[in-house]
């Protein structure tokens, strides 16, 4: 292990070691799919820092490009627990799969990062994005193409609001193109697409790596409270497992504390999940530090927004039927991990 890396986990170690639940619990195996995104930063820390295993849970990690296709695979009858969007979230329940939402993990994280010819027409026009959008059109002679994750998804629903709801231009305005994150970093690096609405780390990457790059457009403005990442639980996993679950979010609460008081530190265990650890640390820890890092733990803190987000995509028929949000949020377990949580001051 470097040295930096050992400083590091001594570091979280001893913020964590007064945590009772890791004496407490038994062994027990969690099935986790999660997608290699800082929004679910939380699950990387616990488990590259080594709490998950002092607090006796095996978790067997399954990665996904997507959080649709964190759907199929929830379907089919895999994972235990997911850490994915809440715009999946509904759309798993609101096609019968048995999930709750436990916790959140991020809210607000999603950012318009524009390139070349785009970015510059929205420093012309002074951040005006309907004008940005409408003078890039008439000077390239086709709509700017716009990556985003599939339909759906938290990225894609926001950039949908936006166009439709704030900017009332709609999404004929643009040409939007799906595709998962790695994808999505390769297209604006290579030029394949005028911008992305897209989440750390690759707001970042792109602003470092491509010049004149930059964030036009924020999600308090795309979409305010955007309900972002999220830990879902399979029901049956509730009943099976309930104890390690509370367990599990005890460590996601202190984990979400460390992301937010301590980025520098956090980072590499954040990068040992991410870009496939081709980023560099202080890459990571610059984006945690960003204004799209804005990690919350509570459920009920996204209660709002979710809801907002729910009524947009029954609006927009992303989301096939409406969703009982009083079904899909389960807060008791939130509530008893805070409890069993010690107060570090």
């Amino acid at each position: 292990m470097h040295h930096a890396k050992l400083m590091v986990s001594l570091f979280l170690t001893a913020l964590f070691i007064s945590n009772p639940v890791a004496s407490q619990a038994d062994e027990t195996r969690l099935e986790v799919g999660y997608m290699p995104i800082l929004p679910v930063a939380q699950l990387f820390v616990l488990e590259e820092a080594g709490w998950a295993e002092d607090a006796g849970l095996e978790l067997e990690l399954t990665r996904f490009s997507s959080g649709p296709a964190m759907v199929q695979a929830l379907a089919s009858g895999e994972l235990d627990v997911m850490y994915f969007g809440i715009g999946p979230a509904m759309v798993a329940r609101s096609q019968d799969v048995p999930i709750r939402v436990l916790a959140a993990s991020i809210q607000e994280q999603i950012g318009l990062v524009a390139r070349g010819t785009l970015a510059d027409s929205f420093a012309a026009h002074n951040g005006d994005a309907k004008a940005a959008i409408a003078a890039f059109t008439e000077s390239e002679g086709k709509r700017p193409r716009l990556a985003t994750f599939p339909q759906g998804s938290v990225p894609d629903t926001v950039l949908r609001h936006w166009l439709i709801e704030v900017l009332g231009i709609g999404t004929d305005a643009v040409d939007i193109v799906s595709m998962g994150a790695d994808r999505v970093q390769q297209a604006l690096l290579a030029g394949a697409v005028d911008g992305a609405s897209i989440l750390e780390p690759i707001l970042t990457t792109v602003q470092e790596r491509v010049d004149g790059a930059r964030v036009v457009a924020r999600a308090d403005a795309m979409l305010p409270g955007q309900p972002g990442a999220v830990l879902a639980a399979r029901e049956a996993a509730i009943r099976e497992h309930r104890d390690a679950l509370v367990d599990l979010l005890a460590l996601h609460i202190r984990a979400t504390e460390q992301l937010n008081a301590h980025p520098d530190e956090t980072a590499p265990y954040v990068r040992a999940f991410v870009g496939q650890r081709l980023i560099p640390e202080a890459t990571v820890a610059r984006a945690l530090r960003s204004p799209a890092s804005n990690y919350v733990a509570d459920p009920e803190a996204i209660r709002e927004g979710t809801q907002r987000m729910h009524d947009f995509q029954i609006a927009q028929g992303s989301l096939g039927r409406a969703v009982n949000l009083d079904a899909l949020f389960e807060i008791s377990l939130y509530e008893q991990a805070l409890e069993a949580t010690p107060d570090d001051d």
